[in-house]
């Protein structure tokens, strides 16, 4: 009788054992197949608004040839540097002008040697893709008369990009202070072209390469190239970015990035970086 009880205590302490060992086993088995499948963490690349179109289909290039996922942030280039600056985690900040990323580098948020001009673009007026309006840019062209009370729609010409551009276009070309009360002043470029797009504004000043992007606009005409500062995107590494990130910065420049861009009507960046 005795036998027996130290026969069955005895395998109820190996069959206790063994439990114990196989919930070991299961339990440690998930930690590491969760490392090994574990997916990458994407970049994250603040841009401006205009990028958008072509640099959601260079992130999905990117991906496919560098195995790295990338998450992108659209905004006004203003608003984007703010938020780097009041402590935002980013990887990438790609900007619509010089003025901006100077903004950053000043503050020391951005990584100076990764910095570089990207793309360029071109300044146009638009109007809805039904609109009969005729009207050719020129010192003292009456865009005021042409607006006939409504708003001209571009961004802010106090800190968007767009705006500032318009407003220095506007400035050289002797029209400004007539038409500065009549502005629709938008949180970002794809903004003013909506007010067109949906008929709400009249005429619009934006990127070439947006006017391109929406069929119901159309463009009136270009501005000379002469009448605004120069069209630049810089892009660079954010301070405490991923190492993946340089690498990003610098397949943006790659010529399978620049025939992304330039289906997109982006062109070569005049500039001194």
């Amino acid at each position: 009788m005795l036998s027996r009880s130290l026969v069955a205590l005895a395998s109820r302490t190996l069959l206790a054992a063994a439990v114990l060992s196989a919930a070991v086993l299961t339990a440690a088995r998930p930690q590491t197949v969760h490392a090994a499948d574990q997916a990458p963490q994407p970049l994250l690349v603040l841009a401006a608004a205009s990028l958008s179109d072509a640099l959601n289909e260079i992130g999905t290039t990117y991906t496919a040839a560098r195995g790295k996922p990338v998450r992108f942030s659209f905004a006004a280039s203003s608003a984007l540097a703010r938020q780097v600056e009041a402590g935002a985690r980013a990887d990438v900040f790609f900007s619509a002008d010089l003025e901006w990323m100077d903004y950053l580098a000043k503050r020391s948020l951005i990584e100076e040697a990764t910095r570089g001009n990207v793309v360029g673009n071109a300044l146009v007026l638009i109007a809805p893709a039904d609109s009969k309006m005729e009207l050719k840019i020129k010192p003292g062209f009456k865009l005021v008369e042409a607006l006939n009370g409504g708003k001209l729609a571009t961004g802010d010409p106090d800190s968007v990009p767009v705006g500032l551009y318009a407003r220095a276009a506007l400035t050289s070309l002797g029209v400004w202070s007539a038409v500065s009360d009549h502005i629709a002043r938008a949180e970002n470029v794809r903004a003013a072209l909506a007010y067109v797009a949906r008929g709400e504004s009249p005429l619009g000043i934006v990127y070439r390469t947006d006017a391109l992007a929406e069929k119901r606009v159309r463009i009136v005409d270009t501005f000379p190239e002469q009448s605004h500062p120069p069209i630049v995107y810089p892009a660079a590494v954010l301070k405490g970015a991923s190492p993946d990130a340089a690498r990003f910065v610098q397949y943006l420049k790659s010529a399978a990035a620049q025939k992304i861009f330039q289906k997109y009507g982006f062109t070569a960046p005049d500039g001194a970086h």
